[in-house]
């Protein structure tokens, strides 16, 4: 029979068994493990008081602890099998919330199967006097290889393999490299870039223009000027453009349908090699692009065209001025003007100046009425 001092018996026992864990520094998990052994020793009331005691006390211990509990591998390692093993677990854990428990399972997991596939060790790596010895080797003798090595190192009696000598040679410093630009600009004298494009008439007819460019200093080196341009047109004007030994070595170029097999025969038979740029990528071809693009805003945008003459004329005036400045500084070119500099200049100013004052007459007259 359970009297009243048997209970208060037992739970005196309860701190003097506590007493000697924390003095024999056992961890909290043989803690609680030597607790449930003990436990299936005492009745029930016992249990019950001491259950009642220990949930005072972790309600003291909740309002006066930490925010962070510091809490060891074994503990987590506790929690996450009673997880595994006792499905109301959630309902009795209160010093961490159950999402921290998953998120111990989870890495514990991922910790165990890193531990599975760690990479095994390989090979032993080489010895540091034997790599020394291999370094001093080759220091020596510069013209010995891998191969040499090897063998002077088994007349030694070292058995290495050969790669391992040659992964262990020091490697020869090499000049750096030159830059793409750099490259670019030693072969620009070789170089020629070829182009068409259209220009409207006061008629709406449409003229087309073939430019050769050439690279070393972006000079127009020839131009052609027809209504219906044609393979053999356009093979003539090559000719013209190099009609001696002049053609360079590389011809950049679109891959525009008039230009056929002849003309890539005929190209080849001068000595050049065509540079074809990709599909719908006229930015591959940029030198003459931009040269397109000078021509139309500095000179067809502010003139109007009637027929071939009158194109290649202007083209011809703008062309030689476009030259002189490839050649010299534009504050040069513009001190030093010549007529054939800028004839294309006089035109385009008087053509504004008659428009400025056309515009002027118009309004004095609307602000008359």
């Amino acid at each position: 029979m359970v009297t009243e001092n048997s209970v208060l018996s037992e739970n005196k026992e309860v701190p003097i068994i506590r007493e000697i864990m924390v003095a024999t520094t056992m961890s909290s998990l043989f803690v609680a493990l030597f607790a449930l052994v003990a436990s299936s020793f005492r009745t029930r009331a016992a249990l019950q008081a001491e259950i009642l005691a220990l949930r005072h006390q972790l309600a003291v211990f909740q309002k006066n602890a930490p925010r962070r509990l510091h809490l060891h591998r074994c503990d987590r390692l506790l929690w996450v099998v009673l997880s595994r093993f006792w499905s109301s677990w959630r309902r009795c854990l209160q010093m961490v919330q159950p999402n921290t428990v998953l998120r111990w399972h989870r890495r514990a997991f991922a910790w165990h199967w890193t531990r599975k596939s760690r990479r095994l060790p390989g090979r032993p790596e080489v010895a540091a006097h034997i790599r020394g010895l291999i370094r001093r080797m080759s220091q020596a003798n510069p013209l010995w290889g891998a191969p040499r090595v090897h063998g002077e190192l088994l007349k030694l009696g070292i058995a290495v393999a050969q790669s391992t000598v040659a992964k262990y040679l020091p490697r020869p410093r090499k000049p750096p490299s030159q830059t793409w630009r750099t490259f670019l600009t030693n072969h620009l004298m070789q170089t020629a870039a070829i182009d068409f494009f259209t220009v409207p008439t006061a008629t709406f007819r449409v003229l087309f223009v073939f430019v050769v460019l050439s690279h070393e200093r972006r000079r127009v080196v020839h131009f052609g000027v027809t209504e219906h341009p044609t393979e053999e047109w356009t093979m003539q004007q090559m000719r013209e453009a190099f009609p001696w030994d002049q053609a360079p070595r590389y011809l950049l170029r679109d891959r525009d349908a008039i230009y056929g097999k002849d003309f890539a025969a005929m190209t080849r038979d001068m000595g050049m090699e065509e540079v074809l740029t990709a599909p719908r990528s006229p930015w591959q071809n940029p030198f003459a692009e931009r040269l397109v693009g000078s021509i139309r805003r500095e000179c067809l945008d502010h003139v109007m065209v009637w027929n071939q003459r009158s194109l290649r004329r202007t083209l011809q005036s703008y062309f030689s001025y476009y030259n002189c400045a490839s050649y010299y500084p534009p504050r040069y070119v513009v001190e030093n003007s010549k007529p054939f500099c800028c004839g294309v200049g006089i035109v385009v100013c008087r053509l504004l100046r008659r428009t400025r004052s056309t515009n002027l007459a118009v309004a004095s007259v609307s602000s008359a009425r």
